[in-house]
């Protein structure tokens, strides 16, 4: 009697091809991932690329989104490990992304293969906004808990830009400063934000 052969789930395949995405984009950056680069890293041919996500736009596009969420589900662990106290949990939220899992080489890789792509590729730019919206969205919800009556927008907009300098020169460079002085960093901006 023959067995029939395993088959992957569609929804199987379609996370081995971000997940190769991912791993595409870190190796070989913005430029060099196409259709072949990320099948071939899947082991996959080139056409199932096509057949679940319509071509590569796509795919590098459900591959932000996918990125941001987990990055975003390891800052959500941090905050609810810092307990109740409102500047305890921003802190955390900000400081979380200078500790594994977010602070990763592979992940600066995979972050910088798709920041290079949202210029070319509007699904992805598309991806880029909705993904910073989000992280933003939590900032500013976390400034109201503690207690900022200012223009939190903003706030949120500098947090971001400080998150991303620190974690972005973290990663490139260990040798400049450590994890901990980024935190040390982080904490006296948000001391001079809150007061």
């Amino acid at each position: 009697m023959l067995r029939p052969s395993y088959r992957r789930a569609p929804a199987e395949r379609r996370q081995a091809l971000i997940d190769a995405a991912a791993r595409s984009l870190a190796r070989h950056g913005a430029g060099g991932v196409s259709v072949r680069t990320i099948a071939t890293e899947a082991g996959v041919s080139p056409g199932l690329v096509t057949h679940h996500f319509e071509g590569v736009e796509p795919l590098i596009a459900a591959t932000y989104r996918q990125v941001s969420e987990r990055v975003g589900e390891a800052l959500g662990s941090a905050v609810e490990a810092a307990g109740s106290e409102p500047r305890a949990r921003l802190e955390a939220y900000v400081i979380g992304n200078f500790l594994p899992p977010v602070m990763d080489e592979e992940l600066l890789g995979t972050w910088l293969g798709l920041l290079g792509l949202t210029k070319s590729m509007p699904l992805v730019s598309a991806a880029h906004a909705e993904s910073y919206a989000g992280f933003r969205a939590v900032i500013e919800t976390l400034l109201a808990d503690c207690g900022s009556k200012s223009e939190r927008r903003l706030e949120a907009v500098a947090i971001t830009a400080l998150i991303d300098g620190l974690w972005l020169e973290l990663c490139l460079d260990r040798s400049v400063f450590s994890a901990d002085e980024a935190a040390a960093l982080a904490r006296r901006w948000i001391d001079a934000l809150l007061g």
